[in-house]
């Protein structure tokens, strides 16, 4: 596969109705895979994420996925830098993993390894040597594979939070700890909220003269963010203002294909947004095409993203909601990016 640099390019939309470029076609969510977290209720939650049923459920998932998507759900394109390699995985029916390379030496991380198989076949056809897998959190969809791949790679270590119980756990991470994986170097940060030990990767683009790259697991999606389930909107608004603070061209690597659902929410909220009609049109037609939609840069995301406009008048407006007299600013962005949450969790479930 050959590798391109991000493209910013989008095409020109003509707006039609219901928020979809004219002439186009949605296919309906419940047309794609499953998601596990959706609807989900605090007794299922605690099944997937803390008994041996969730990862019977995590298997049942892969063992779906590899017989519907044999060769991934999305088609890949590896981004490619003077020295580094990123390589996205597509894998269960919308998740991502991802294998980051130092070309120069060989040696290779991987971020969120679902389904040892894929990601297996991925290190095999690059030829390249697993030094270390980096989790964002505990759920099974996001670290399901650690332990065979830890089984076939002896030196592989694994990299998370100690606040998360994430299977085969060698080195657990502080907040802003830097490692190094040949000469590629990534730093942690906590960004609690969607579990209460995750945590993001930034890439440090700096020696390859390419942007920081945000490998951003569940706290933030391509016009979205995961959900709070072990934190409130305060704490998800530190987390989401954490990753806004790396700048403006710092590349999103998503752990999730959620892009054309939650465009197409986010545009049901502002209807005069000429950024999102664009973003829209342009995901419309890569996923007509099952071309993956990441990444996206913080800079785009915060055009449409209506998880990081919460500062946004016009947002404000279109959830009718007003900041109370002497009420704190993030205290009143915390309660729009509730309402934002609230909203998009009964468009899910419909």
């Amino acid at each position: 596969q050959s590798c391109q640099r991000p493209s910013g390019q989008r095409a020109n939309p003509e707006p039609g109705s219901g928020g979809l470029p004219e002439g186009v076609e949605y296919i309906p969510t419940r047309k794609k895979g499953k998601n596990p977290m959706k609807p989900v209720g605090v007794a299922w939650y605690s099944l997937y994420a803390r008994t041996r049923l969730g990862y019977l459920f995590y298997q049942r998932q892969v063992k779906k996925a590899r017989e519907r998507y044999p060769h991934g759900h999305s088609v890949p394109q590896p981004y490619c830098f003077p020295g580094v390699k990123i390589l996205p995985i597509p894998v269960l029916s919308n998740n991502y993993s991802y294998l980051v390379i130092d070309t120069g030496s060989g040696q290779a991380a991987v971020i969120d390894p679902s389904d040892p198989l894929a990601v297996q076949a991925a290190i095999e056809e690059e030829g390249v040597t697993l030094e270390a897998i980096f989790c964002t959190h505990k759920h099974w969809d996001h670290s399901g594979g650690n332990e065979v791949l830890c089984q076939k790679h002896n030196s592989c270590r694994v990299y998370g939070s100690a606040l998360d119980a994430i299977p085969q756990l060698t080195n657990p991470l502080a907040d802003r700890e830097k490692v190094s994986v040949g000469c590629l170097t990534f730093e942690a940060l906590a960004t609690p909220g969607h579990t209460v030990g995750h945590m993001v990767y930034v890439l440090d683009g700096g020696p390859f003269g390419s942007p920081p790259c945000l490998f951003s697991g569940d706290l933030l999606f391509l016009a979205g963010c995961g959900r709070p389930f072990e934190g409130s909107p305060e704490t998800m608004l530190a987390s989401l203002d954490l990753a806004v603070s790396l700048g403006e061209d710092t590349l999103l690597w998503p752990g999730h294909e959620y892009a054309l659902e939650c465009l197409t929410f986010a545009s049901l909220l502002e209807l005069d947004n000429s950024a999102l009609e664009q973003k829209l049109q342009w995901a419309v037609q890569q996923r007509q095409e099952k071309r993956s939609t990441c990444p996206s840069t913080l800079g785009e995301e915060q055009t449409y993203n209506p998880f990081l406009r919460t500062h946004r008048p016009e947002l404000q407006e279109a959830l009718g909601l007003w900041r109370g007299a002497g009420e704190d600013l993030d205290a009143f962005r915390a309660r729009v990016l509730k309402e934002v949450r609230r909203r998009k969790d009964l468009y899910q479930a419909t």
